[in-house]
């Protein structure tokens, strides 16, 4: 009878994969398999078939293999953290000795260089939604209506396109996001990841326009009725939302180019070339940049990671781009009058 040492390596991940899809995104499987296939890649090609012949020498060649291919130093933490959750498991199943997992270096990395410097600045966002919101020709069209609900919402891609009208309420100003992973709209984070969130007026007039005058009407394929479809009435696919997302917010929307091109003829203003843009910005980066607006309009921590379903941690770690100085400016300078001497 062959016992969990026996395991060949690729067993063991298709083991673990297993058990972790039950409590994890369909996302986050994707990433720790793929993380985990150029781990059993390597392995085969080393002649290891067996996990229990896995040592920490093991490890450091692993290592010192993917440092070699030249990967940033962020890709090579996160795949050196998903191999030692890998290993914890192998332990708790008693395929590999107790410890095991100790010996798998996470090389640790520069805070400046895990967080993502890239975002949709929140001065940038301003003035884009102001265009969008006095100019006719724009207004409640599906690109405003996708910038506005997303940098009011700091949501993330996935949680935007699953949204569907009944979700949407206009006279209470709020939206839901639900999880419907049943019905091929999950979130992130699962059930913790539903909430409602509070949205502007000018929001939500902004929504009632594209819905009563430029949302497609129609179901996708399980009945529902989502709020953003495409023109073939299909529920907007994450390719085609994130196009969207780079159309809106590209500067020349509301300005002249920064890099000169003509705007009626340039590439970048096609739907299938707007990611190409230098300017342009994706669904993450306006979520980076509505976090970091967020901060620096004064709402608290608690409630903004409430409000984008992020952790506080996560947000400081990874999201708010604020510099010290603006800190110091929009944060803690409003502040200082409580500690005058009366």
């Amino acid at each position: 009878m062959k016992t969990p040492s026996d395991l060949t390596p690729r067993e063991a991940v298709r083991r673990y994969l297993d058990r972790r899809s039950t409590e994890l995104s369909e996302s986050s499987v994707r990433t720790y398999r793929y993380r985990l296939k150029l781990w059993v890649e390597w392995c085969e090609d080393e002649n290891i078939e067996r996990v229990e012949d896995l040592t920490g020498w093991t490890f450091e060649q692993f290592e010192a293999f993917r440092s070699g291919q030249g990967i940033a130093s962020p890709t090579l933490h996160g795949e050196m953290e998903t191999l030692k959750g890998h290993i914890e498991y192998l332990e708790r199943i008693e395929a590999v000795d107790d410890g095991l997992a100790d010996k798998v270096h996470v090389p640790d990395v520069p805070d400046s260089e895990m967080s993502r410097d890239t975002m949709l600045r929140p001065e940038d966002a301003e003035d884009l939604i102001r265009y969008y919101r006095t100019h006719d020709n724009v207004y409640g069209t599906r690109f405003h209506a996708a910038l506005e609900l997303a940098f009011h919402t700091g949501a993330r891609l996935g949680a935007l396109r699953g949204i569907d009208l009944r979700d949407y309420h206009s006279d209470e100003q709020f939206v839901e996001f639900v999880h419907r992973p049943e019905t091929n709209t999950p979130l992130k984070n699962q059930r913790s990841g539903e909430r409602s969130v509070s949205l502007l007026s000018e929001v939500c007039d902004a929504i009632d326009e594209f819905i009563a005058h430029n949302r497609p009407s129609g179901h996708d394929e399980f009945g529902r009725s989502p709020l953003f479809l495409t023109y073939h009435e299909n529920r907007v696919s994450k390719n085609a939302f994130r196009a969207w997302i780079y159309r809106a917010t590209q500067p020349c929307v509301a300005g002249t180019c920064p890099h000169n091109y003509d705007r009626e003829t340039c590439d970048f203003r096609r739907h299938s070339t707007a990611s190409q843009c230098p300017s342009s910005r994706a669904p993450h980066h306006v979520r980076t940049g509505s976090i970091t607006w967020h901060r620096d309009r004064g709402f608290p921590p608690e409630v903004t990671a409430e409000r984008v379903n992020a952790s506080q941690e996560v947000i400081e770690k990874h999201y708010d781009k604020a510099s010290q100085r603006e800190r110091m400016e929009l944060r803690r300078r409003p502040h200082l009058g409580k500690l005058e001497i009366e």
